[in-house]
């Protein structure tokens, strides 16, 4: 079964770890979120991108992002120099983006030098940016506009965000690479990242809600992943932003949010949340009620499988 999951952050790692383990390799794309790419140190970084790539690589530090295993000199150095250490690279980290970045300055497009990256560590999965073209997430929060990294990384996630917007996604398009990912797929998989800012600026590419309504009517489904559940965000602040821009901060209320942009056919909750399955029928999705926290592999590969059983479902 060939899959297409969208997804960022370590949540959206976790499930497609699962399903590059219940997959045959070469089955499975992600396209992941690049609104959180940022430039420090004249390096050009991609959080979401590689989080993916190690976890599918099995090199990712215990944390979900970075690399296991990983030293501090560099980083440790340009704090002796007084240079702001708030984003912390390690080592091994730094080269990769090193690698990425003098690939991009020979003009390189950034699909090309992700399929680079992801062979040469080992990847058996495609791992595609969700666009070549640069689309930043900010958020206003009490104190005005902030670049995501400012929020979430430097200043920790506390301000209330009150907007978000995806500079630069009115000139993005999918690559060719994602589009003929699309075409090919048997089934598609949002992973449980935050539907704000991972799901929403690859919803927010040119062409990206075409190739998925395209997919649909040809008869593929499409199948959500909660990443809230008994209304706390597994990671991150998902939550509190989906509360603070006055939504409802519950599975049903991630539901919502992808029904009214006509995404999905069937939404997957966690049991702890079997009460809402109601309301995310009353929205015209059909429901999967099953365990949904990835404490291990094992459970990832559960879930997996959960999430594909789903989209080989016949229709209710």
């Amino acid at each position: 079964m060939r899959v297409v999951c969208l997804a960022g952050g370590v949540g959206g790692a976790k499930l497609a770890e699962g399903l590059q383990q219940a997959l045959a390799p070469g089955e499975l794309t992600v396209i992941v979120n690049s609104g959180d790419d940022l430039e420090r140190h004249s390096l050009t970084i991609c959080p979401d991108q590689d989080t993916v790539m190690y976890t599918l690589a099995g090199i990712a530090g215990p944390e979900g992002w970075g690399l296991a295993g990983d030293t501090w000199q560099v980083i440790g150095a340009l704090a002796r120099l007084g240079e702001g250490t708030w984003f912390r690279l390690g080592d091994g980290d730094i080269a990769t983006h090193l690698y990425r970045t003098e690939r991009l300055r020979r003009g390189e497009r950034p699909t090309e030098v992700a399929v680079a990256l992801g062979r040469a560590l080992g990847v058996p999965s495609r791992v595609l940016p969700m666009a070549d073209e640069p689309v930043r997430t900010r958020v206003r929060t009490d104190g005005g506009w902030l670049d995501f990294q400012d929020y979430f990384v430097r200043l920790q996630q506390a301000p209330d965000v009150r907007e978000v917007r995806f500079e630069g996604a009115e000139r993005s398009q999918v690559t060719p690479e994602v589009a003929e990912a699309f075409r090919a797929a048997e089934a598609i998989v949002v992973a449980p990242s935050n539907p704000i800012v991972s799901i929403g600026p690859i919803l927010a590419v040119g062409g990206m809600r075409q190739e998925i309504a395209a997919a649909r009517r040809r008869g593929v489904r499409a199948v959500g992943v909660s990443g809230i559940v008994g209304g706390k965000a597994l990671r991150g602040p998902a939550d509190r932003m989906m509360a603070s821009l006055g939504e409802e901060a519950t599975a049903l209320g991630v539901a919502r949010r992808y029904a009214s942009a006509q995404l999905l056919d069937t939404f997957v909750i966690d049991r702890l949340d079997e009460s809402l399955a109601g309301g995310v029928r009353a929205l015209g999705l059909q429901v999967v009620v099953t365990d949904t926290v990835m404490t291990d592999v094992a459970a990832r590969v559960r879930l997996a499988r959960d999430v594909l059983a789903a989209a080989t479902a016949a229709p209710a």
